[in-house]
């Protein structure tokens, strides 16, 4: 089944779906156990996706559209783009499965603590905090480690192949050197209408035309963010189509056609691309501020232990060289000579304009409490034991670094998302999907 098609399957359960999935999730029979029995919402090529897993889906999603005060689509709209959703999962845990990909309980936890160091907790409170957000601890462990392993899968089969050229570099720069647009932030919402991987001449005048009522829908004064959760093909329907803050350098290449036009508020007649059609909506624009960076230069000696030298003899080899520079010898000489770490070394321990973040916290802590020319005492890293000097301070101008590293991102970044769309719809056309609501 073609997902073009799959919105016709729906109309015909509307009543069932609506007493399937109240809010309260009351409506499912009961055993006699009194547990509530499970049921099949879809059979995915030789998976399922359980009615439990979509009333689930079905009451998170619609909590967070309340939340972010999007106006709620009719009910079974929702279920059906939330099914969808459930579905592709599926079709991606299956591949992921086939390759033999996993996230072991160790890397979760590694991913888990970052997200409770940034909402200010530790991965011992985690469930406590989710607790009292009325989010059940287990069910969100693995719905983590689900995203993981589909990341994994994303890596391997679509961003591993994704290269920038120097010339693609270059003439993506010199294409868009004069379009003020590059120096503004944006706010943007998308809409996509996707189509199938061959697509047939019917089957792009249909998603067309549904671009073209969404479109008209719009003018008409219907809310963009209920329409994306409605109608929207792309992965980010149930977020209202938000895709956030977005610099005009990292804009993807798919929308730079369209955006420099645009003005805040303003909504894209739909436009094609080889995954569908596209709407796109400015909510909001922002001036950019050239970027300014405290910069250092430093150079260093690294030594590290082996099965001769533990960390005293190191430390003590490393002093006679301080103090032999301090001495007069030469710094770069010595780098030159002993130091072991191979990429600074041939240019004498150079290490190079670096700014905040560029080095391990030992090593920056150190820099950063040097005077101009000091050199430090040996210290430890986890790289091994250094002496590290520093030459200069400069406070830099890098916007022109960063329109590049921008630039290279953008290209990159349409190149990705272009793919896995194209991706995605291939990997569901091919799959089998037989629905059981």
């Amino acid at each position: 089944m073609k997902i073009y098609t799959r919105k016709i399957f729906f109309i015909r359960n509307f009543i069932l779906l609506l007493i399937t999935f109240s809010v309260q999730a009351q409506n499912l029979d009961l055993s006699d156990t009194g547990k509530r029995l499970d049921g099949i919402a879809a059979i995915v090529n030789d998976g399922l996706v359980l009615l439990s897993e979509l009333e689930e889906q079905t009451m998170v999603i619609a909590e967070r559209l309340r939340d972010s005060n999007t106006p709620m689509p009719p009910q079974n709209i929702l279920i059906e783009q939330i099914l969808e959703r459930l579905i592709i999962e599926q079709i991606q845990l299956q591949r992921a499965e086939r390759y033999g990909m996993q996230i072991s309980d160790e890397g979760l936890n590694r991913t888990l603590a970052g997200i409770a160091q940034r909402n200010n907790t530790t991965l011992a409170n985690l469930p406590q905090l989710l607790i009292a957000d009325g989010i059940d601890y287990l069910a969100f462990r693995e719905n983590m480690r689900k995203q993981m392993i589909i990341e994994q899968l994303r890596q391997r089969d679509v961003i591993s192949r994704i290269n920038v050229s120097p010339r693609e570099l270059e003439e993506y720069l010199k294409r868009e050197e004069n379009s003020e647009y590059r120096n503004l932030n944006y706010k943007i919402s998308h809409i996509l209408i996707a189509i199938p991987t061959s697509p047939s001449p019917n089957a792009i005048q249909i998603a067309n035309k549904r671009a073209e009522d969404i479109y008209s829908e719009i003018l008409s004064g219907e809310d963009f963010a209920k329409l994306a959760v409605t109608y929207s093909d792309a992965e980010n329907a149930l977020e209202g189509g938000d895709l956030g803050w977005r610099n005009g350098d990292s804009i993807p290449s798919l929308f730079a056609k369209v955006l420099p036009n645009m003005k805040a508020g303003e909504i894209s007649k739909p436009f094609r691309s080889p995954s569908g059609f596209h709407l796109i909506k400015v909510q909001d624009i922002e001036g950019n501020k050239p970027i300014i960076e405290s910069q250092m230069l430093a150079r260093h000696i690294l030594l590290k232990t082996n099965e001769i030298l533990d960390d005293d003899n190191i430390r003590q080899k490393l002093d006679q060289i301080r103090n032999g520079i301090l001495g007069g010898d030469e710094f770069d000489a010595i780098a030159k000579a002993i130091s072991e770490d191979p990429a600074s070394a041939i240019n004498g321990g150079n290490l190079g304009w670096s700014g905040p973040g560029a080095f391990v916290a030992e090593f920056e802590t150190v820099l950063n409490s040097l005077d101009i020319n000091e050199i430090s005492k040996p210290f430890q890293s986890p790289y091994g034991w250094h002496i590290v000097q520093l030459l200069k301070k400069r406070m830099h101008d890098k916007t022109q670094d960063v329109k590049r590293q921008n630039a290279m991102l953008s290209i990159r970044d349409g190149k990705i998302a272009e793919e896995t769309e194209l991706w995605l719809r291939q990997m569901r056309d091919e799959s089998f999907v037989e629905y059981r609501l």
